[in-house]
């Protein structure tokens, strides 16, 4: 199993200095790179302060030019926010502008906030048809001329430019979690991005499951890559989850403001859902997200890695955006790269040397 980051820079008091707020991200980019990460992810989205990211592939090109070896990733474009020209060759010039290190992860779409905002207010849940249509689309865009009529988007014979790097595309990642769309993305040659949300620790077998039912009912197409999702945070004392749940719980208030359209938002920032909104949920009780999340000790977390890799995941991403002080984010890519990244090499070495052995 190896390990990627979810990094996106993010603010949550206008009081906060946007040249910090780029500092940070450089610096856990960088910290990331050197660790030996495999890859890093960014989000797309608008006019949000504690997201800020309108064009994440802007966000790689200069990543690349401050990093040496770590994969670059969307996690995730919004497909109705595109049209399938533009993404082709944005998607490629920014390929060729990180020297072939993009991964090209795509989604329908999450906060109706936005969706209200950069979709003419059509429902979240519709933006599926819309990353259907496109990436088919855009995978002959980037092989040549090509003229589409679809539902969505319609133009005559047009070239796409310029043409990946990577060939014959760059990798192509979709974010999934109903069936259907597992076993359309695994169709089509994608790989796949998931997250089990705050659920219990059965959810990760869960979407297991799924995933390898669409491999296997795909027989004539490559396994594609299997990613997972957590908030993560390690510390060095058992009793530092009391303030990586408390910064959880907050942003959870935020996030259930934006998936429901149920609070403010003032000049970008969201106001936090009452605690009162929430009452009874269980992925608001302290308890259940110091277990279901990816907060721990290295030995805690270690632990928890190990049913991620018996459930088949090729890569578990470490979700650091949820307002987590930026000293305790450093101390956790740190320990992941001092603790715990050395824990799973080593059993994967050990697993090649009795595979020659046999």
């Amino acid at each position: 199993m190896k390990f990627a980051v979810s990094l996106t820079m993010e603010r949550f008091s206008p009081d906060v200095p946007m040249e910090r707020v780029k500092s940070n991200l450089l610096q856990l980019a960088r910290i990331a790179d050197e660790g030996g990460f495999e890859a890093l992810w960014t989000a797309e989205h608008h006019t949000l302060e504690c997201t800020i990211s309108p064009n994440p592939f802007q966000t790689l090109v200069w990543l690349a030019q401050h990093t040496d070896r770590i994969r670059l990733g969307t996690s995730t474009l919004v497909a109705p926010y595109w049209n399938p020209i533009r993404l082709a060759g944005e998607s490629a010039l920014c390929d060729h502008l990180t020297n072939g290190r993009l991964e090209f992860g795509i989604a329908r779409g999450s906060y109706q906030y936005e969706f209200d905002r950069m979709a003419g207010g059509m429902p979240q849940q519709e933006g599926v048809a819309y990353m259907k249509e496109i990436v088919p689309a855009v995978k002959k865009l980037w092989s040549g001329d090509y003229a589409h009529e679809g539902q969505y988007w319609n133009f005559p014979v047009t070239a796409a430019v310029p043409k990946p790097l990577q060939q014959p595309h760059p990798p192509i990642w979709v974010a999934a979690r109903d069936p259907g769309t597992f076993d359309w993305a695994v169709a089509n040659g994608a790989s796949i991005l998931s997250t089990p949300l705050s659920a219990p620790a059965a959810e990760i077998q869960v979407l297991s499951d799924k995933f390898r039912k669409a491999v296997a009912d795909h027989p004539e197409v490559p396994r594609p890559r299997f990613m997972m999702q957590r908030r993560t945070c390690v510390y060095d004392r058992p009793d530092g989850w009391e303030l990586a749940v408390k910064h959880s719980m907050d942003y959870g208030r935020a996030f259930e403001n934006l998936m429901q359209n149920i609070g403010a938002v003032h000049n970008g920032f969201p106001e936090a859902v009452p605690y009162e909104a929430v009452k009874g949920k269980d992925n608001y009780n302290p308890e259940n997200i110091r277990k279901n999340l990816m907060f721990g000790t290295p030995d805690e977390a270690i632990e928890k890695l190990l049913a991620y890799e018996a459930a088949g995941v090729d890569q578990y991403c470490l979700g650091l955006t949820f307002n987590l002080p930026f000293e305790l984010q450093k101390r956790t890519l740190e320990l992941f790269i001092t603790e715990i990244m050395p824990f799973f090499a080593a059993r994967e070495n050990e697993q090649k040397r009795v595979a020659v052995g046999r």
